[in-house]
């Protein structure tokens, strides 16, 4: 099992999404301040979640690139938002992981404060892709984020990451367990992604859901 939502995308989003993930993407800018934000109109799609949740690695997975998205080598040590265009249809935007006590407080504040900027105030954002490391249970902050997003009504999907390092039998009850909590939660979609970007378990599925978006603009 690869995800708890039905896949009935049409077969022309199934194309259109395989032929949008094979286009060049490249970073654009990596913004440490929200008038560094690139002044694009490019439908966007953000990535966020726990330090160490796996979401460099996802995104190099669903862009087929290696080091696309750079692990910080201190788990919750970026800082910045990073601005991936891929195609020139969307953007791909890589949000500060959260949740990790080893940076300095002002250090933290000060990217929670850049971070709740884009989130606010970002028009060109569609969905926030919001990861969960399929290993633990959602913590404290994963519903501080989520309740946060559902104050600013901005729509955000949720993803399990790292599903190859828990046991199949375990992946049904890890999916059904999530779902239960999105019922709280109003700007939540329903179901969830189960990906393993190591073993390119679930992308092709994200990249459809993502695909949507550009292909929703275009038209």
């Amino acid at each position: 099992m690869i995800s708890s939502i039905p896949d009935e995308t049409p077969l022309a989003l199934h194309e259109y999404g395989r032929k949008l993930f094979a286009q060049s993407c490249h970073c654009v800018l990596a913004a440490a301040a929200p008038e560094q934000f690139p002044p694009t109109t490019l439908p966007e799609v953000a990535f966020i979640g726990r330090s160490n949740v796996g979401k460099s690695s996802l995104i190099n997975g669903l862009t087929g690139r290696k080091n696309l998205a750079r692990a910080s080598v201190t788990p919750g040590r970026t800082q910045q938002v990073v601005f991936f265009d891929l195609g020139q249809r969307l953007m791909i935007v890589d949000l500060p992981g959260y949740g990790h006590a080893e940076a300095p407080r002002a250090e933290r504040d000060q990217w929670n404060n850049l971070v709740q900027n884009y989130l606010k105030t970002r028009t060109q954002l569609k969905c926030v892709c919001l990861l969960i490391d399929t290993r633990h249970r959602v913590m404290d902050n994963d519903i501080t984020m989520m309740k946060f997003l559902d104050r600013n009504a901005v729509s955000y999907q949720i993803i399990l990451t790292k599903a190859d390092q828990v046991h199949s039998l375990e992946h049904a009850t890890k999916c059904r367990q999530t779902e239960a909590i999105l019922q709280k939660h109003p700007a939540a979609r329903s179901g969830v992604f189960l990906t393993s970007a190591s073993k390119s378990v679930g992308l092709a599925q994200v990249r459809h859901f993502i695909a949507g978006f550009a292909l929703a603009e275009k038209a």
